[in-house]
């Protein structure tokens, strides 16, 4: 299962994120997302572990725990719409 976490700090690295996690189950992968331009981290990553019922765990366990400063958002990562764009509402957009 994918999982997202949020509100990081910059400070936070995947072998952090990596040592969270391995206390609720097996940890298949870790990606600390970075701006394409900067390299500098964006403050959020993605965790992906072998077992459903571990990610579950570790997004119950997670959610809202302090790392290096910040409460981390931990929740089940949605999947990405064929723009891109997450989110599902529209945006109007005014033309004059």
């Amino acid at each position: 299962m994918n999982i997202y976490i949020g509100n990081m700090s910059y400070d936070t690295t995947e072998d952090h994120l990596r040592q969270a996690f391995e206390g609720f189950g097996e940890v298949t992968s870790v990606k600390v997302i970075s701006d394409r331009d900067s390299g500098k981290p964006k403050g959020f990553a993605f965790v992906e572990m072998s077992g459903q019922d571990e990610a579950k765990a570790a997004i119950s366990g997670l959610n809202g725990q302090d790392l290096n400063g910040r409460a981390l958002n931990v929740n089940e990562a949605k999947p990405r719409t064929e723009n891109g764009n997450r989110s599902s509402g529209n945006r109007s957009r005014n033309i004059y």
